[in-house]
């Protein structure tokens, strides 16, 4: 029977693409449409489709050719789809048996893929990390059945995972981006291997991500040392973290607010209301200036779900409150309804149950934007990890006296260092620089916050 030439079809203005994965092998039964390779330019990754059905003679191409519009990338023979049933079922191919399965060896700690695994968020799941079959293909060349669109492959390559290692849930087990996510998210918490928490994470997990082993050393040889195990709450903190700096790229705008006029009208409320024994902190004063900001800029209160951002109508805003135990965030629910007052007494409040370990699971739940404030401690800026599902937080280092120019001469204001992070595939630097700006408005000119 004639064979068909499959050549590469128009691919627009791409030259010299590159073949990065071949989706099928020699003796594959086609479907109209079905792709059969990966190639990538410098700008975007695409499949490359059979224009006709038939079993795949031969493949003309290699992992790492350069193909251009018009290049030959395999050969097909045409099939009688009624003598063979549907075209695309591989059992329907008599002539070619399939082979068993040649299993990659996985990584010491990625688990075996029926094994069950410990979330750290208290659910039990199947591992997402699972090593995928490589089926053997002509000559050297090997085939892996790792299917995903050019845009979750990129998104994997962004993050350095071998698609080759994640199980698909999507249709015919395709790989979605919540698998990759989901991961990442395994191997940073260490569900992927035997150990949890943030040895794995920083350890065992390297080898997924393609990093170099974790250094194993041996510290009693140099001096005493002191084993001190991490309290549960900082180790599944330790581990949030490090999923949120590895999945999401973070940047940091730094300003400065001068709070001068602020600072002294707070002291001189607090000594108003002193018998009604609430204290007005600087924090409540923010918070307050931040639900503002959000509002006109709602991107901020937003959270990347797939391709679609959540624009929230709410304003609940976490705070992050140092304990004995180490971090933790509860939340104002309703920021935008609550007086500084009101806001005052509930951030204490909140940040005393965090003290004394009694902070309820659903009062750090719901956040749209977080603060993290340094200010009775010290600082003058550092770069806050975003905490998702939110895209941003906000950095608060300490007050400083220091010369401002104001046209005639130098005078003495206190300077509040802001430090903004956000998530980069939402916001851009621009957005990033006016939401700190208007920030500084609002905080210099408190009357603002009326407006």
């Amino acid at each position: 029977m004639a064979t068909i030439e499959l050549k590469v079809p128009d691919i627009g203005d791409f030259k010299d693409v590159e073949v990065i994965e071949l989706l099928v092998r020699p003796g594959d039964l086609i479907k109209p449409e079905q792709s059969l390779l990966t190639v990538e330019s410098d700008k975007a990754s695409m499949e490359i489709p059979s224009s006709t059905a038939g079993r795949l003679v031969e493949l003309k191409v290699k992992v790492g050719d350069k193909v251009n519009q018009g290049s030959l990338m395999a050969v097909i023979e045409p099939i009688d789809a009624t003598a063979t049933g549907s075209v695309g079922e591989t059992a329907s191919a008599p002539a070619v048996q399939p082979q068993a399965p040649v299993p990659t060896s996985p990584p010491a700690a990625i688990a075996s893929p029926a094994a069950p695994v410990q979330s750290l968020e208290a659910n039990a799941a199947t591992s997402r990390v699972a090593p995928v079959p490589m089926e053997p293909g002509d000559g050297d060349q090997h085939v892996v059945k790792a299917h995903a669109s050019p845009s979750v492959r990129k998104f994997a390559r962004e993050l350095g995972v071998d698609l080759s290692r994640v199980r698909g849930t999507g249709p015919k087990l395709r790989i979605t981006q919540e698998d990759v996510r989901g991961y990442v998210k395994d191997l940073v918490t260490g569900a992927a291997g035997s150990v949890a928490g943030p040895s794995a994470a920083a350890g065992d997990a390297g080898a997924g991500l393609g990093l170099l082993p974790w250094p194993k050393v041996d510290f009693a040889k140099f001096g005493p040392i002191e084993l001190k195990p991490l309290p549960r709450i900082r180790r599944i903190s330790a581990a949030n973290l490090h999923r949120n700096w590895v999945m999401i790229p973070h940047v940091t705008n730094h300003d400065e607010a001068d709070v001068t006029d602020l600072e002294a009208f707070r002291v001189a409320l607090n000594e108003e209301r002193a018998k009604a024994g609430v204290k007005l902190t600087m924090l409540a004063f923010i918070i307050k200036a931040c639900v503002n900001a959000l509002q006109r800029f709602p991107e901020f209160n937003a959270s990347l779900e797939g391709d679609s951002l959540v624009l929230k109508q709410y304003w609940h805003i976490g705070f992050a409150a140092d304990t004995p135990n180490g971090l933790m965030v509860p939340v104002i629910r309703d920021a935008d309804r609550k007086g500084l007052s009101e806001i005052a007494t509930e951030s204490a409040e909140l940040a005393r149950l965090a003290r004394d370990g009694k902070l309820s699971p659903a009062q750090m739940q719901g956040g749209t934007f977080s603060i993290s404030s340094l200010g009775g401690i010290g600082g003058t800026g550092f770069t806050p990890i975003v905490n998702a599902p939110e895209v941003a937080i906000l950095g608060v280092s300490r007050t400083a006296m220091r010369p401002s120019w104001n046209g005639a001469a130098f005078v003495p204001r206190l300077m509040l260092p802001l430090s903004l992070s956000y998530d980069h595939r939402v916001i851009d630097g621009a957005a990033a620089a006016r939401f700190n700006a208007h920030l500084v408005q609002l905080l210099g000119d408190y009357r603002r916050v009326m407006l």
